[in-house]
Protein backbone atom coordinates (compact mmCIF):
# COMPACT_ATOMS: atom_id res chain seq x y z
CA UNK A 1 0.00 0.00 0.00
CA UNK A 2 1.62 3.11 -1.08
CA UNK A 3 2.15 5.63 2.10
CA UNK A 4 0.12 8.57 2.31
CA UNK A 5 2.08 12.01 3.46
CA UNK A 6 1.20 15.33 3.92
CA UNK A 7 3.26 18.43 3.03
CA UNK A 8 5.18 20.43 5.58
CA UNK A 9 5.17 23.93 5.72
CA UNK A 10 7.50 26.50 7.16
CA UNK A 11 6.93 30.49 7.30
CA UNK A 12 10.17 32.80 6.59
CA UNK A 13 10.21 35.54 8.76
CA UNK A 14 10.12 38.84 6.83
CA UNK A 15 13.00 40.01 6.08
CA UNK A 16 12.81 43.21 3.65
CA UNK A 17 11.16 45.92 6.76
CA UNK A 18 7.49 44.54 5.84
CA UNK A 19 4.93 47.84 5.66
CA UNK A 20 7.74 50.58 7.03
CA UNK A 21 9.87 49.73 3.56
CA UNK A 22 6.54 49.86 1.87
CA UNK A 23 5.51 53.44 2.79
CA UNK A 24 9.23 54.75 2.60
CA UNK A 25 9.14 53.39 -0.92
CA UNK A 26 6.13 55.24 -1.70
CA UNK A 27 7.86 58.45 -0.21
CA UNK A 28 10.89 58.23 -2.23
CA UNK A 29 11.89 60.75 -4.78
CA UNK A 30 10.68 58.02 -7.50
CA UNK A 31 8.11 56.16 -6.12
CA UNK A 32 7.56 52.15 -6.23
CA UNK A 33 6.10 49.37 -5.39
CA UNK A 34 7.40 46.33 -4.93
CA UNK A 35 6.57 43.02 -7.17
CA UNK A 36 6.23 40.77 -4.41
CA UNK A 37 2.67 42.83 -3.86
CA UNK A 38 1.62 41.46 -7.16
CA UNK A 39 1.56 38.26 -5.47
CA UNK A 40 -1.93 37.48 -2.92
CA UNK A 41 -3.72 34.41 -3.68
CA UNK A 42 -6.03 37.29 -6.46
CA UNK A 43 -2.54 38.06 -8.41
CA UNK A 44 -1.50 34.92 -8.25
CA UNK A 45 -4.79 33.70 -10.34
CA UNK A 46 -4.30 36.54 -13.05
CA UNK A 47 -0.43 35.53 -13.41
CA UNK A 48 -1.84 31.90 -14.07
CA UNK A 49 -4.15 33.52 -16.62
CA UNK A 50 -1.14 35.89 -18.28
CA UNK A 51 0.44 32.42 -18.87
CA UNK A 52 -2.47 30.97 -21.04
CA UNK A 53 -2.64 34.54 -23.03
CA UNK A 54 -1.74 34.37 -27.30
CA UNK A 55 0.83 37.31 -26.35
CA UNK A 56 2.65 35.97 -23.63
CA UNK A 57 5.14 33.43 -24.86
CA UNK A 58 7.20 32.73 -22.06
CA UNK A 59 5.20 29.89 -20.35
CA UNK A 60 4.32 28.04 -23.28
CA UNK A 61 8.20 28.94 -25.24
CA UNK A 62 9.72 27.49 -22.03
CA UNK A 63 7.37 24.76 -21.77
CA UNK A 64 8.09 23.64 -25.53
CA UNK A 65 11.63 23.58 -24.73
CA UNK A 66 11.26 21.04 -21.65
CA UNK A 67 9.14 18.86 -23.59
CA UNK A 68 11.32 19.46 -26.76
CA UNK A 69 15.04 18.08 -24.81
CA UNK A 70 13.39 15.66 -22.47
CA UNK A 71 16.81 13.46 -22.41
CA UNK A 72 19.57 15.86 -22.46
CA UNK A 73 18.15 17.61 -19.64
CA UNK A 74 17.83 14.25 -18.27
CA UNK A 75 21.52 13.68 -18.95
CA UNK A 76 22.26 17.06 -17.43
CA UNK A 77 20.46 17.69 -14.16
CA UNK A 78 20.75 13.78 -13.16
CA UNK A 79 18.06 12.08 -10.74
CA UNK A 80 17.52 12.00 -6.85
CA UNK A 81 18.10 15.68 -7.07
CA UNK A 82 16.79 18.07 -3.96
CA UNK A 83 14.57 20.39 -6.27
CA UNK A 84 13.98 23.85 -4.85
CA UNK A 85 11.25 25.36 -7.02
CA UNK A 86 11.92 29.47 -6.34
CA UNK A 87 8.75 31.32 -7.04
CA UNK A 88 6.91 27.94 -7.01
CA UNK A 89 3.57 29.79 -7.52
CA UNK A 90 1.20 26.33 -8.65
CA UNK A 91 3.93 24.14 -8.90
CA UNK A 92 3.05 23.19 -12.23
CA UNK A 93 6.18 23.59 -14.20
CA UNK A 94 8.12 21.85 -11.80
CA UNK A 95 5.53 18.94 -11.62
CA UNK A 96 6.05 18.58 -15.20
CA UNK A 97 9.55 17.40 -14.48
CA UNK A 98 9.18 14.62 -11.34
CA UNK A 99 9.33 12.21 -14.48
CA UNK A 100 12.75 12.99 -16.11
CA UNK A 101 14.30 14.33 -12.38
CA UNK A 102 12.65 11.85 -10.38
CA UNK A 103 13.11 14.03 -7.43
CA UNK A 104 14.18 12.50 -3.70
CA UNK A 105 12.80 16.04 -2.01
CA UNK A 106 10.96 18.72 -3.26
CA UNK A 107 11.15 22.15 -1.73
CA UNK A 108 8.76 24.87 -3.06
CA UNK A 109 9.29 28.43 -2.37
CA UNK A 110 7.03 31.35 -2.78
CA UNK A 111 6.21 34.40 -0.98
CA UNK A 112 2.16 34.05 -1.65
CA UNK A 113 1.58 31.81 1.31
CA UNK A 114 -1.54 30.76 0.71
CA UNK A 115 -1.58 29.80 -2.57
CA UNK A 116 1.49 27.84 -2.56
CA UNK A 117 -0.50 25.43 0.82
CA UNK A 118 -3.05 24.62 -1.64
CA UNK A 119 -0.74 23.72 -4.79
CA UNK A 120 1.25 21.35 -2.44
CA UNK A 121 -1.86 19.82 -1.32
CA UNK A 122 -2.69 18.86 -4.86
CA UNK A 123 1.63 18.09 -5.65
CA UNK A 124 0.84 15.65 -2.60
CA UNK A 125 -1.80 13.89 -3.57
CA UNK A 126 -0.27 13.20 -7.12
CA UNK A 127 3.38 12.23 -5.54
CA UNK A 128 1.69 10.19 -2.64
CA UNK A 129 5.52 8.95 -2.02
CA UNK A 130 7.36 12.57 -2.62
CA UNK A 131 8.85 14.19 0.13
CA UNK A 132 6.94 17.87 -0.11
CA UNK A 133 8.07 20.86 1.44
CA UNK A 134 6.82 24.64 1.47
CA UNK A 135 8.45 26.99 2.11
CA UNK A 136 6.63 30.99 2.37
CA UNK A 137 9.66 33.56 1.41
CA UNK A 138 10.29 36.72 -0.20
CA UNK A 139 13.32 34.97 -1.59
CA UNK A 140 13.74 38.26 -3.16
CA UNK A 141 15.48 39.89 0.02
CA UNK A 142 17.65 36.76 0.87
CA UNK A 143 17.23 33.57 0.50
CA UNK A 144 16.84 31.57 3.94
CA UNK A 145 17.05 27.91 3.45
CA UNK A 146 17.44 25.44 6.73
CA UNK A 147 20.39 23.25 6.28
CA UNK A 148 17.94 19.98 6.36
CA UNK A 149 15.94 20.68 3.96
CA UNK A 150 18.96 20.38 1.25
CA UNK A 151 20.50 16.86 3.12
CA UNK A 152 20.04 13.78 1.30
CA UNK A 153 21.10 14.20 -2.42
CA UNK A 154 22.67 17.11 -4.76
CA UNK A 155 20.34 20.51 -4.48
CA UNK A 156 19.10 21.49 -7.95
CA UNK A 157 17.84 25.23 -7.64
CA UNK A 158 15.00 25.56 -9.98
CA UNK A 159 13.56 29.15 -11.47
CA UNK A 160 11.86 29.26 -14.59
CA UNK A 161 9.92 31.44 -16.46
CA UNK A 162 12.38 34.13 -16.67
CA UNK A 163 11.99 35.62 -13.02
CA UNK A 164 15.52 36.25 -13.09
CA UNK A 165 14.66 39.26 -15.54
CA UNK A 166 12.95 41.18 -12.46
CA UNK A 167 15.94 42.07 -10.85
CA UNK A 168 18.69 44.56 -12.08
CA UNK A 169 21.90 43.11 -13.35
CA UNK A 170 23.68 43.80 -10.08
CA UNK A 171 21.10 42.24 -8.08
CA UNK A 172 21.14 38.90 -10.85
CA UNK A 173 24.61 38.86 -10.48
CA UNK A 174 24.19 38.92 -6.50
CA UNK A 175 20.77 36.56 -6.17
CA UNK A 176 22.99 34.32 -8.53
CA UNK A 177 25.83 33.95 -6.31
CA UNK A 178 23.69 33.39 -3.39
CA UNK A 179 22.35 30.42 -5.02
CA UNK A 180 25.50 28.90 -6.25
CA UNK A 181 26.40 29.40 -1.99
CA UNK A 182 23.90 26.85 -0.92
CA UNK A 183 24.08 24.91 -4.43
CA UNK A 184 27.51 22.71 -3.65
CA UNK A 185 27.14 19.34 -5.53
CA UNK A 186 24.20 19.97 -7.57
CA UNK A 187 23.20 22.94 -9.95
CA UNK A 188 20.72 25.57 -11.24
CA UNK A 189 18.56 25.28 -13.81
CA UNK A 190 16.50 28.63 -14.64
CA UNK A 191 14.44 30.03 -17.73
CA UNK A 192 16.25 33.65 -19.75
CA UNK A 193 14.03 35.86 -21.66
CA UNK A 194 16.28 36.41 -24.42
CA UNK A 195 16.24 39.72 -26.70
CA UNK A 196 13.16 40.00 -29.33
CA UNK A 197 11.45 42.96 -31.48
CA UNK A 198 9.99 45.45 -29.19
CA UNK A 199 6.45 44.52 -30.53
CA UNK A 200 6.36 40.72 -29.42
CA UNK A 201 8.05 42.61 -26.00
CA UNK A 202 5.59 44.92 -25.71
CA UNK A 203 2.75 42.90 -26.49
CA UNK A 204 3.70 40.33 -23.97
CA UNK A 205 3.20 42.80 -21.04
CA UNK A 206 0.08 44.57 -22.29
CA UNK A 207 -1.84 42.49 -23.36
CA UNK A 208 -5.29 43.15 -25.73
CA UNK A 209 -7.92 41.67 -22.89
CA UNK A 210 -6.19 43.62 -20.18
CA UNK A 211 -5.71 40.73 -17.85
CA UNK A 212 -1.70 42.32 -17.26
CA UNK A 213 -3.27 45.50 -16.65
CA UNK A 214 -5.49 43.66 -13.77
CA UNK A 215 -2.65 42.22 -12.31
CA UNK A 216 -0.41 45.23 -12.34
CA UNK A 217 -3.08 47.10 -10.58
CA UNK A 218 -4.02 44.35 -7.96
CA UNK A 219 -0.65 45.25 -5.98
CA UNK A 220 -2.40 48.77 -5.15
CA UNK A 221 -5.55 46.49 -3.49
CA UNK A 222 -2.80 44.65 -1.74
CA UNK A 223 -1.14 47.03 -0.76
CA UNK A 224 -3.98 48.17 0.49
CA UNK A 225 -4.28 45.11 2.71
CA UNK A 226 -0.70 45.15 3.81
CA UNK A 227 -0.19 48.58 4.81
CA UNK A 228 -3.59 50.45 5.79
CA UNK A 229 -3.84 52.44 2.29
CA UNK A 230 -6.14 54.06 0.29
CA UNK A 231 -5.49 53.35 -2.91
CA UNK A 232 -8.22 53.51 -5.59
CA UNK A 233 -7.31 51.52 -8.82
CA UNK A 234 -9.85 53.21 -10.74
CA UNK A 235 -7.60 55.81 -10.81
CA UNK A 236 -4.78 54.45 -12.12
CA UNK A 237 -3.63 53.11 -15.72
CA UNK A 238 -0.82 50.62 -16.19
CA UNK A 239 1.68 51.05 -18.55
CA UNK A 240 4.00 48.79 -20.05
CA UNK A 241 7.26 49.52 -22.14
CA UNK A 242 10.62 48.41 -23.73
CA UNK A 243 13.63 50.29 -23.05
CA UNK A 244 16.00 49.22 -25.73
CA UNK A 245 19.17 51.12 -24.03
CA UNK A 246 18.63 48.97 -20.92
CA UNK A 247 17.27 46.08 -22.29
CA UNK A 248 14.15 45.52 -20.09
CA UNK A 249 10.80 46.05 -20.02
CA UNK A 250 9.02 48.63 -17.47
CA UNK A 251 5.89 48.33 -15.75
CA UNK A 252 4.42 51.38 -14.16
CA UNK A 253 0.79 52.63 -12.86
CA UNK A 254 0.45 55.73 -13.75
CA UNK A 255 -2.31 58.27 -11.81
CA UNK A 256 -5.42 59.33 -14.48
CA UNK A 257 -6.02 62.42 -12.04
CA UNK A 258 -4.54 64.15 -9.51
CA UNK A 259 -4.30 61.80 -6.23
CA UNK A 260 -3.86 61.91 -2.28
CA UNK A 261 -3.08 58.29 -1.06
CA UNK A 262 -3.07 58.15 2.47
CA UNK A 263 -1.66 55.54 5.31
CA UNK A 264 -1.13 55.62 8.77
CA UNK A 265 0.83 57.87 9.99
CA UNK A 266 1.72 59.30 6.24
CA UNK A 267 0.12 60.26 2.91
CA UNK A 268 1.37 61.23 -0.69
CA UNK A 269 0.20 63.48 -3.33
CA UNK A 270 0.43 62.16 -6.59
CA UNK A 271 -0.06 65.06 -9.79
CA UNK A 272 -1.65 63.29 -12.85
CA UNK A 273 0.66 61.61 -14.87
CA UNK A 274 2.97 60.53 -11.99
CA UNK A 275 3.94 56.80 -11.75
CA UNK A 276 4.69 54.33 -9.41
CA UNK A 277 7.42 51.84 -10.67
CA UNK A 278 5.83 48.15 -9.98
CA UNK A 279 8.44 46.32 -12.12
CA UNK A 280 11.87 45.57 -14.38
CA UNK A 281 12.08 43.00 -16.23
CA UNK A 282 15.58 42.09 -18.04
CA UNK A 283 16.20 40.64 -21.18
CA UNK A 284 19.39 38.84 -21.94
CA UNK A 285 21.48 37.28 -24.81
CA UNK A 286 22.20 33.66 -24.57
CA UNK A 287 26.08 34.85 -24.59
CA UNK A 288 25.55 37.62 -21.54
CA UNK A 289 23.33 35.18 -19.52
CA UNK A 290 26.32 32.49 -19.46
CA UNK A 291 28.96 35.05 -18.84
CA UNK A 292 26.72 36.39 -16.06
CA UNK A 293 26.31 32.72 -14.57
CA UNK A 294 30.09 32.13 -14.87
CA UNK A 295 30.75 35.34 -12.85
CA UNK A 296 28.31 34.21 -9.92
CA UNK A 297 30.44 31.26 -9.52
CA UNK A 298 28.97 28.39 -11.76
CA UNK A 299 30.54 26.05 -13.93
CA UNK A 300 29.45 24.60 -17.79
CA UNK A 301 26.55 26.20 -18.37
CA UNK A 302 24.62 24.45 -21.27
CA UNK A 303 21.43 26.44 -23.24
CA UNK A 304 18.89 25.11 -24.73
CA UNK A 305 16.62 27.57 -26.94
CA UNK A 306 13.69 27.31 -29.23
CA UNK A 307 13.59 28.03 -33.05
CA UNK A 308 13.34 31.55 -32.82
CA UNK A 309 15.56 32.11 -30.31
CA UNK A 310 12.97 33.72 -28.09
CA UNK A 311 13.94 32.06 -24.97
CA UNK A 312 16.45 29.81 -23.44
CA UNK A 313 16.81 27.47 -20.38
CA UNK A 314 19.60 27.05 -18.71
CA UNK A 315 21.60 24.49 -16.67
CA UNK A 316 24.87 25.04 -14.75
CA UNK A 317 26.32 23.38 -12.59
CA UNK A 318 27.83 24.64 -9.01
Amino acid sequence: MTESRSPRFIQSPVADGGPAAARAALLAPRPSIAPKYFYDPLGSKLFEAITELTEYYPTRTEAAIFAAHGEDLRKAFGQGTILVDLGAGNCAKAARLFPVLVPRRYVAVDVSVEFLREALRQVQREQPQLEVVGLGQDFSAGLDLPAELLEGGPPLFFYPGSSIGNFTREEAFAFLHRIHERATGGGLVIGVDLVKPRPVLEAAYDDALGVTAAFNLNALRHLNAAIGSDFAPRQWRHVAFYDEAASRIEMHLEAREPVVVRWPGGERRFFAGERIHTENSCKYTASGFASLLRDAGFRDPQAWTDENGWFAVFHAAA
